[in-house]
């Protein structure tokens, strides 16, 4: 269940800045959300695995070290954020593969007791395993359903009560594809997983339609019980385009045969950070249950024009991995719902027998 607002932590040190947290932030594109936010004027809460121990992190050099590499953990990022760039950041460490989902419990309150607030909740989080079924172990399964769709929806259920309290409006980005059919193919365990989390983009999203949540509110009077909100609620899926350099990628270069052929197909995390701070610089009723690409909403919705900054090779034109026109998930009969049922109310009324 997740906590009600009577469950709030008592904050120690409330902070007068958005609050975004970022799960899967050690390494890659996670690294690089984290590192932009915190130049926007976020709060950012790092959060992922792995760790770097004090005495490590005093003698760690280069500082900072490779992103896409083991070196590169929360702490050193947290680090990286506050020392390099002089921005806010808190490193708390979380297992999303945790099936009881008390690690993500746990993380949520850590963040609301450090910084007050909730603004902002990115999840990067994932296990990949490409293959056929009958080469995917049903525990390797297992584990991308914890990691993937299962930490993602914790994470939301646990986030959701502060998210709607936030006065900036509250934020949900998640790293997750469009739905289209050649993306199941070779990898059926993994796109479970990934599609699952993209309904959940939709199916939330639509959520927050019903409850009128998506439009910026302000409060009329004392203790009316409406939000002030700058901007609406949204929650929003993103996807690279074109492949983008992460640790996969540069464990995939030491196997390749010609690594520089791989890289010129490449592109850097901060087309996919661009990105995430477009969209939440957006009015949520233009981003709301949207599974977007990174390029093609930098180009439509940012008016960016040069992709070539993003190149991991100079001159290089990267190889688009995405379909140019994905499909329209909507029926004619959309907004028909028919009779309404929820069983949350029914199980209540049946208590109150």
């Amino acid at each position: 269940m997740a906590p009600s607002i009577d469950d709030k932590p008592v904050a120690t040190s409330p902070i007068d800045k958005p609050v975004a947290l970022v799960i899967g932030a050690s390494r890659g594109i996670g690294r690089q959300v984290a590192i932009d936010l915190a130049k926007k004027g976020y709060a950012v809460v790092v959060s992922a695995k792995s760790t770097t121990s004090p005495s490590a992190l005093r003698t760690l050099s280069p500082f900072p070290p490779d992103p896409n590499s083991s070196l590169s953990t929360i702490t050193t990022v947290a680090h990286e954020i506050t020392t390099l760039h002089h921005g806010t950041a808190l490193a708390i460490p979380c297992d999303t593969s945790d099936p009881t989902g008390t690690s993500l419990k746990t993380l949520i309150s850590s963040t609301i007791k450090a910084y007050g607030h909730l603004d902002v909740l990115i999840y990067n989080s994932g296990a990949i395993w490409w293959s056929s079924v009958s080469n995917t172990p049903l525990k390797r399964y297992q584990l991308m359903q914890r990691v993937n769709a299962d930490g993602l929806y914790a994470a939301v259920q646990y986030s959701l009560p502060y998210l709607h309290e936030s006065t900036y409006g509250g934020r949900i980005v998640v790293v997750c594809p469009p739905i289209y059919s050649r993306f199941f193919r070779g990898k059926t365990a993994y796109a479970m997983g990934k599609v699952g989390m993209s309904v959940l983009v939709k199916g939330l999203a639509m959520d927050f339609e019903r409850e009128a949540v998506v439009s910026p509110k302000t409060a009329t009077g004392e203790g009316d019980g409406v939000v002030t909100r700058k901007r609406g609620m949204a929650v929003s899926g993103i996807w690279p385009a074109v492949a983008v350099e992460s640790a996969a990628t540069a464990a995939r270069q030491r196997e390749y045969e010609n690594p520089e052929e791989l890289r010129r197909d490449l592109r850097r995390a901060t087309i996919f950070a661009d990105a995430i701070l477009g969209i939440l610089e957006s009015p949520a009723e233009k981003v709301n249950g949207e599974l977007l690409l990174d390029e093609d909403f930098l180009r439509e919705q940012c008016g960016v024009k040069d992709f070539d900054k993003y190149s991991v090779v100079q001159g290089s034109r990267p190889r688009r991995i995405m379909p140019r026109v994905l499909p329209d998930l909507r029926v004619e009969e959309q907004d028909d719902e028919g009779a309404r049922y929820d069983s949350a109310k029914e199980r209540r009324k049946g208590a109150k027998l």
